[in-house]
Formats: C-alpha cells, sequence, structure tokens
C-alpha cells in the first residue's frame, strides 16, 4: 500500500472506528458519543443536541459570515449480500469496506480534518466563522436531524455537505415526496360480473404515471432534468374470489426546481383518480447559481459541476449549499460499499485548498 499523510492515516482510523460503531439511523448515540470523545481529545470544545455533534471555531466574530462544513453520522441498514462484515472495517488494497465508509463517513472525517487547524484555534483565522456538524437522521430526513440543530446556530451564509459526488460540486439536486395513493373501487364476488375493481382504477393511474410523455410536468431542469414519479410499491386485495374495492400505493417522486413539492401535488390530484396523501412536503428541490462564488471557484481548480438526482439534508437548508465529497454516490446503498484511502486524501486536501481560497467563496 502506498504512503499516505499522517493526516490520511488519522481520518481513517476515525472512520474504522464509527464503521466498528452501528449507527442506524435513529440509533446514532454510541456514534456521537465517539465522534464527541474524539473532538474532545483534539482540544475542541463540541456541543450536541441528541445525536447531532457540532464545534465552532473559536475565532467566531459574529460580523463575519459563516460557513457550514456538514456531514451525517448515520447510516441505512446493511442490505444483503456483503461479503464482509459491514461493522468490522477491512482496509484491501487501498479499499476501506464498511457500512458507512462512502455514505458519508469518508466526507464527515474529511471535512473535520480539512478544518481542525481552525477548530483547535491552531492557525490563522479564516476570513469567515466556521462551523464543524455531523447530524443525524439525514438517511431518514428525521426531525430529530440537522432540522433540529439549525435554529442554534448562528446564521449560516454557506454550506458544504460532504456527501460522496466524485469530489466533484453538485450545484443542484432533486427534492423528494412520498405519496400514498389510494384507488376506490366497489367489492363484488369474483365469479359474477358485479364490483367495480380497485386494481383497474389503480393501473389508469399508473399506466398514466409510467408513461414519459404524459405531459404532467412540462418543465425540465438544465441541471436535474424532469420531475421522475415512479410506483413503488402497491397492495390490494383480500382473497382471490373478492373484487377489492381498494388498491394502494406508494409514489415515490423526485421533483427539480421548476415545481415545489405542493405544485406537483396539485398536479397529480388534478389527473388522477386515486386519493392521495403526501408523507411530507418539506423536502423540496435545492440549488445554487453556476455563477456563484464558490461554484467559481470549484471551475477555477478543474472541477464539474453538476446536477445530483438524490436527496440530501440539502433540501432542509435554507441557503445556498453545495454537495461535494469523497466517494461515488453509486456505491451508497450497496453491499460491500467502501472508501479509498487515496479519496479521502485528495478531499482534505482539496477541502483545505477552498478554505484558504484567495478568491470569495460566498
Amino acid at each position: 500500500m502506498k504512503d499516505y499523510s499522517q493526516t490520511t492515516y488519522d481520518a481513517v482510523d476515525l472512520l474504522s472506528r464509527l464503521i466498528a460503531t452501528p449507527s442506524i439511523s435513529r440509533e446514532e448515540k454510541a456514534a456521537a458519543d465517539l465522534l464527541e470523545q474524539t473532538l474532545q481529545t483534539y482540544g475542541i470544545h463540541p456541543q450536541r443536541k441528541g445525536n447531532n455533534v457540532w464545534a465552532v471555531a473559536p475565532y467566531y466574530d459574529a460580523d463575519q459570515p459563516t460557513l457550514l462544513l456538514n456531514a451525517h453520522l448515520d447510516t441505512v441498514r446493511p442490505v444483503s449480500g456483503w461479503q464482509h462484515d459491514p461493522f468490522t472495517p477491512t482496509l484491501e488494497d487501498n479499499h476501506l469496506y464498511g457500512l458507512g465508509a462512502n455514505d458519508c463517513g469518508g466526507g464527515l472525517v474529511s471535512l473535520l480534518f480539512a478544518a481542525l487547524p481552525w477548530l483547535q484555534n491552531q492557525a490563522e483565522p479564516l476570513p469567515f466563522n466556521l462551523i464543524y456538524l455531523a447530524s443525524a437522521e439525514e438517511e431518514v430526513s428525521g426531525h430529530e436531524g440537522i432540522e433540529s440543530v439549525l435554529p442554534l446556530l448562528p446564521p449560516i451564509h454557506f454550506a458544504i455537505v460532504g456527501e460522496p459526488t466524485g469530489l466533484q460540486p453538485a450545484i443542484a439536486e432533486k427534492g423528494l415526496m412520498v405519496v400514498d395513493a389510494e384507488a376506490h373501487g366497489r367489492a363484488g364476488h369474483a365469479a359474477r360480473e358485479e364490483g367495480d375493481n380497485a386494481i383497474y382504477a389503480a393501473l389508469r393511474d399508473i399506466t398514466l404515471l409510467s408513461n414519459p410523455h404524459n405531459g404532467l410536468f412540462t418543465q425540465v431542469s438544465p441541471l436535474l432534468g424532469p420531475v421522475k414519479t415512479s410506483v413503488t410499491i402497491i397492495h390490494a386485495g383480500t382473497q382471490h374470489n373478492v373484487v377489492p374495492d381498494r388498491c394502494a400505493y406508494t409514489i415515490d417522486v423526485r421533483s427539480n426546481e421548476c415545481y415545489t413539492n405542493e405544485a406537483i401535488l396539485q398536479i397529480l390530484s388534478t389527473h388522477l383518480e386515486s386519493t392521495l396523501k403526501p408523507r411530507s412536503t418539506r423536502l423540496s428541490s435545492s440549488g445554487i447559481s453556476p455563477d456563484h462564488p464558490f461554484v467559481r471557484r470549484c471551475e477555477s481548480l478543474g472541477l464539474q459541476p453538476f446536477g445530483s438526482p438524490t436527496l440530501s439534508d440539502q433540501a432542509l437548508m435554507h441557503f445556498p449549499s453545495v454537495k461535494l465529497g469523497p466517494g461515488q454516490s453509486a456505491r451508497s446503498h450497496t453491499a460491500d460499499e467502501y472508501i479509498r484511502l487515496d479519496e479521502i486524501e485528495q478531499a482534505v486536501a482539496l477541502y483545505h485548498t477552498l478554505l484558504t481560497s484567495p478568491m470569495p467563496l460566498f
């Protein structure tokens, strides 16, 4: 294995300990304890709410703007098919395997070690305040995650979110709305010509949703493409000889910035027969202008802005933000998830370069 910087080894050591500390969404306490204790060993005085841990660089000045560095502690549950133990960090040929290594442990530790000199007050103050936040419940968009912490922080002017993007800046991301739909019919005996089959009513709606040329959402985003609707769950019927009077199904909606989730719900309600109930409308699409100073700085370093189809805590940030982190989104939520050590080393270096930029970032 090639040699890496001591900072990289320190980051990998912390990430390995986090992998060995299960942190399924809403079960992050042990991982939050570990991170809190680690910050304390570095002479940092973290703050905490629930399973969210954060630290403010000591030179804080209310007259300066504030940059938030954020990544999440929690993971999804391990899927089947792992060849490695998901909770045993395994280093093989530059690859660190383990649940959360890629999503979002690589970004979590890389942001921390890039910011460490300022969090420890061992570097010249930056022209902005710096806050590092490890948040909980991101994978479930839980109310006890970043949403519960933001009101406790000073006003944030910009955020870097350490999700896996191949170290390219995602300057827009799709939103999410999950809709529970129910088609209604009338029960009857399957042997006779009676009843009104709710499955067939649901199929009419599902067929419309599955048609990419249905004309429901005509506005297409240059970065995010069209609004995408997918029916992902369906339930109906009680026994083979009864015409079902109800058919429930779930619609996964990925919104672009051209529509609010409320507007999408109104369009769906107008064109579908089924009754619709959104689980939440708060996870909207987000993005910043391609002309934003942070984007221009990234481009000056040879990075390529893009639009991300996946959701993150950016949806809950009511201030400009960019998703930028080591690893690849395609590895997330998969068996044998991994991060490469060189990706962590490159991420720490890139974050440091951005933090010390001679160009304004926001």
